[in-house]
């Protein structure tokens, strides 16, 4: 009996030490626990969940919901993170079954940043002939833009903990194999996926096949674009999550409604023209209807 009380003893002195450990480890290494919730709005087109399909293969610390039903109150978002143990969200917003905007939040005290959304490519579209294992990590590329306002490194920092898949994550794979590029152009953020290729096989075997040696034929790696591919504009940063004070307002955009109600009105005055212009046609036609002109054939040649 004393044998076995000694072994108990063992393992619980033993165990007290791995946890002493593992909590040293941890007030050494920084861990990255970010979690992602995704989930749609109503409305949303195929395209759209193809899309959401996608981001959520490249993100294998992210959770998928169901749709969300009410459009007006967003902060219900926070509890539903909340309830599914996530700090960040991804929420797509579809109007009119043909905008959608994309809301990037830091549950639940913020900040959160609304963008536009559009020139949306989903992997199916593209037919990249790139590829990457399914959860596996990647590195995150900032364009040096993102230093040059404040407003641009707050975005850069709220897509490194939403993009950036943590060491720890259950269903991540230990390999790095693809990029994910955030640029800036035309004060937009363009969204690309490019796959790593350290070797290139079609030179390898050139190379073997001329009987020279296959490890001078490897070349620097290069970079081959997978998908999706998209760009997101900027609308506003709020403060808090889901709303609050306004950090930031882009003035330089214009919505979509707008700028199909210009198209439609751009339109509209062609067509106004065109009829003016043959209703004064018809008017002068009447007037001299059945009238001689000094020019006429007949009195020309009378």
């Amino acid at each position: 009996m004393s044998t076995v009380y000694n072994t108990a003893l063992k393992r619980e002195a033993a165990a007290g030490k791995k946890r002493e450990s593992e909590e040293q480890n941890d007030v050494q290494l920084r861990r990255n626990k970010q979690r992602v919730l995704m989930l749609p709005s109503r409305g949303i087109t195929a395209r759209m969940r193809h899309l959401i399909n996608d981001l959520e293969a490249l993100l294998p610390h992210a959770k998928k919901d169901s749709k969300l039903d009410s459009k007006s109150d967003l902060s219900v978002l926070n509890e539903l993170a909340d309830l599914n143990n996530c700090n960040n969200c991804m929420y797509f917003e579809a109007r009119r079954h043909e905008d959608l905007y994309l809301w990037l939040s830091k549950t639940p005290n913020g900040p959160s940043a609304k963008l536009l959304v559009q020139n949306v490519h989903t992997m199916d579209e593209l037919k990249m002939t790139g590829n990457c294992l399914k959860g596996s990590r990647h590195i995150l590329s900032f364009d040096k833009g993102f230093d040059a306002e404040p407003h641009w490194t707050l975005m850069r920092e709220m897509l490194t903990q939403i993009f950036g898949v943590p060491r720890t994550a259950r269903r991540a794979k230990p390999f790095v194999d693809h990029i994910l590029s955030f640029s800036i152009l035309d004060n937009k953020i363009w969204f690309r996926n490019y796959q790593i290729i350290e070797k290139d096989p079609g030179a390898i075997a050139a190379a073997e096949a001329q009987g020279t040696d296959p490890k001078k034929a490897q070349t620097e790696p290069t970079l081959v674009e997978i998908g999706p591919r998209m760009v997101m504009t900027p609308i506003r940063i709020f403060e808090g999550s889901f709303g609050g004070p306004t950090l930031f307002d882009n003035p330089e955009f214009i919505s979509p409604n707008a700028v199909r109600h210009a198209m439609r009105r751009g339109k509209g005055e062609e067509y106004k023209t065109r009829v003016l212009q043959a209703e004064n046609l018809r008017m002068k036609r009447d007037k001299y209807k059945g009238e001689e002109s000094e020019l006429s054939r007949a009195n020309v040649f009378s």
